[in-house]
């Protein structure tokens, strides 16, 4: 094949814009020491991959998929059974993050309701300035 045309490639492969990720995909892998399956005839890396693709001598789907992959940021694992090890402490700020929700406020042994409420007017008082719970509604 003296020259290869975007008519030679394009019934192998979708569409032209297709075509070019898949040609400059293959043209990577051959520039990063795949082997070739057609031979080099002093052509690049580009014409070479296109040439490749026109030959159907390259598996275009697994050309897709490797673009695919390659974008990734994350993959897939297959060990999904395996055993998450807690950190030392965590797992009973788990627990005390649980409990802590049902009525208590930021401290275990603080709790929300009217004493609060009352200590925050009596400081209001005092201080002649609103609580931070005022200014936020609470």
């Amino acid at each position: 094949m003296a020259r290869v045309t975007v008519e030679d490639c394009i019934d192998k492969v979708d569409n032209r814009f297709e075509l070019v990720m898949v040609a400059s995909q293959r043209a990577r892998k051959i520039g990063s020491g795949a082997a070739l399956t057609v031979s080099k005839d002093n052509d690049k890396k580009t014409v070479i991959s296109l040439r490749e693709i026109a030959g159907e001598t390259v598996d275009v789907a697994k050309l897709k998929e490797e673009i695919v992959t390659s974008h990734q940021r994350f993959l897939p694992q297959d060990n999904e059974d395996e055993i998450v090890d807690f950190m030392d402490g965590e797992k009973e700020w788990g627990e005390m993050s649980e409990n802590a929700s049902s009525s208590a406020g930021i401290y275990a042994d603080e709790e929300i309701g009217a004493s609060s409420k009352s200590s925050d007017d009596s400081q209001e008082e005092q201080d002649g300035e609103p609580s931070l719970g005022d200014i936020a509604g609470v």
